[in-house]
């Protein structure tokens, strides 16, 4: 059955998930909700640097951008790995209010002495089984469930970053190559496409699978307002290679190809016309130039508790002092401020919220974990981040971080930072490039107002009017740019952030290190 007759017979599609998941999504057919007027694609290609979108790299998704808009001050939330954003895209909300504190995270009462992987689906729910709240933000499934909406997760990327995109499941469904929510969703991908191909780099085959499962099974059984496809590459292959070569390379012509093939399907289909897509990065990407040791910089500060578990724990960028003894945290900070490679620290702010000054941390040096949007009671006690540059690597990108591996992300640099987003569609202006800043945390709030439907107040993202076609002729918002900078007590570690704001919303921009 092609995707048109699929479009057509919504309903007698509705009764067969019924009878095949093993939960239904719910009772009412397709044609009983309300239908919305446009539907959002959210296409997350992992680690997709915006200088990468050229004629030459990716025509496709350039086209797309010259036909629709292109926002050139988009950003990754902080710490930009992939987890943290994949929450912040589905909650609208950052670390501070979400509670996913890194690509790794420290949850003691799971496992006291080490941080669990959150790529890892099963390390999620044993997260959810001890009784913790996995996030702690309201999600875009759910406010879409109680709009009467679906939401669709398709994914190549991690079980648990597909998971973190809709973990309570609400309103729709997840299909993972590993997994679905409902499980019926996987299964009917099986049995549909055959087995999914292993992994590679470039990840085309995989790549190339989980998207004929969206739109073969996942779009007609599910019917979502908003999808969301999270493709693993150029991420897996560039963290193997390297920004800019030629396997990378490869894996970008072949999404590109993917993103072309896409478009023509929904064309196909008739949904084109009233699609909205949006192509965005998780984070952007840096050459890795070697990482701090920072088990010897710790050692000195080892040792355990009276329950026989350690003291300190690290991993992440976080460092956790379980014992929170001041001393030891200011100690630890000394000596992070000291090494090279280090890059800008965060604790605790010396006052509350950063409209009160809350952007220096207490300890001299430091900046706050609210200027890092990052202040949760899963906080570690110091978090940091590695140092960077703006050196040209060896296939003439640049930017560089004090990391292990041959590129990767995490940082506070620009280059990790600053990540795409190109879109076109139906509600959206057409041929413009816009400048104002922009985040991740943006998508949620401005996928529901497309939909009629009120943002929770957990949401600290904003709507990108100026993005949409029928917002009274609204262009760039007002853009303000501030500069923080602090230095250690003994004045050889100077910090600044630089942070741009709009509409009432601010984004981290980057920090820079100097050592005297």
């Amino acid at each position: 059955m092609t995707l048109r007759h699929a479009h057509r017979l919504n309903v007698t599609l509705t009764v067969l998930v019924c009878l095949t998941f093993a939960g239904c999504l719910d009772t009412e057919s397709a044609s009983e909700r309300a239908a919305p007027s446009s539907r959002q694609l959210l296409i997350v290609l992992d680690g997709l640097r915006p200088d990468y979108v050229t004629p030459r790299l990716m025509p496709a998704l350039h086209a797309l951008g010259a036909r629709g808009i292109v926002m050139t001050r988009h950003h990754a939330v902080f710490p930009t790995v992939t987890r943290v954003n994949a929450s912040s895209i589905s909650t609208g909300a950052y670390p501070e209010v979400h509670g996913l504190m890194g690509n790794s995270v420290f949850f003691p009462s799971v496992e006291p002495g080490q941080f669990l992987n959150t790529s890892d689906r099963a390390n999620l729910l044993r997260v959810e089984a001890d009784g913790a709240a996995l996030l702690t933000a309201t999600t875009l499934g759910e406010v879409l469930e109680t709009g009467g909406q679906r939401l669709l997760v398709a994914s190549s990327g991690s079980s648990g970053s597909a998971y973190l995109l809709n973990h309570t499941g609400a309103g729709g469904g997840i299909l993972h190559y590993e997994y679905g929510v409902p499980e019926a969703l996987h299964t009917d991908a099986l049995a549909r496409l055959g087995p999914v191909p292993d992994a590679a780099t470039p990840n085309h085959a995989r790549n190339r699978w989980i998207v004929d499962a969206f739109l073969d099974v996942a779009l007609p059984e599910v019917d979502p307002a908003v999808t969301i496809l999270w493709l693993s590459d150029p991420d897996t292959t560039a963290h193997q290679h390297g920004i800019g070569h030629p396997v990378t390379v490869e894996a970008l012509f072949r999404l590109d190809a993917e993103i072309d093939r896409l478009q023509g399907r929904l064309d196909e289909a008739g949904l084109l016309e009233t699609t909205n897509i949006w192509v965005t990065s998780d984070h952007g990407f840096s050459e890795h130039t070697g990482s701090v040791d920072l088990t010897a910089l710790l050692a000195p500060f080892a040792g355990v508790l009276a329950d026989g578990s350690p003291r300190i724990v690290a991993g992440a960028g976080g460092i956790y002092v379980r014992d929170n003894d001041r001393e030891t945290i200011a100690a630890i900070v000394a000596a992070l401020q000291a090494e090279e490679g280090v890059g800008a620290v965060f604790t605790e702010a010396t006052s509350p919220g950063p409209d009160e000054g809350g952007y220096e941390g207490w300890v001299p040096g430091t900046l706050s974990f609210d200027l890092a949007r990052w202040s949760h009671q899963r906080s570690a006690q110091i978090l940091y981040s590695a140092d960077w540059s703006n050196d040209v690597g060896e296939y003439g990108f640049l930017g560089t971080s004090a990391q292990a591996g041959v590129a990767g992300h995490g940082s506070a640099s620009p280059f990790d930072i600053q990540n795409t987003l190109v879109a076109a569609g139906p509600d959206l202006k057409a041929g413009v490039r816009i400048a104002s800043p922009t985040g991740n945390v943006d998508f949620a709030p401005t996928f529901l107002h497309l939909l009629g439907l009120e943002a929770p107040p957990a949401m600290q993202g904003r709507v990108l009017r100026e993005a949409l076609r029928d917002e009274g002729g609204a262009g760039p918002v007002a853009a303000e740019m501030t500069e923080v900078t602090v230095e250690s007590a003994d004045g050889s570690y100077v910090l600044t952030a630089v942070v741009s704001a709009a509409d009432g919303r601010s984004y981290l921009d980057y920090t820079t290190v100097q050592r005297r």
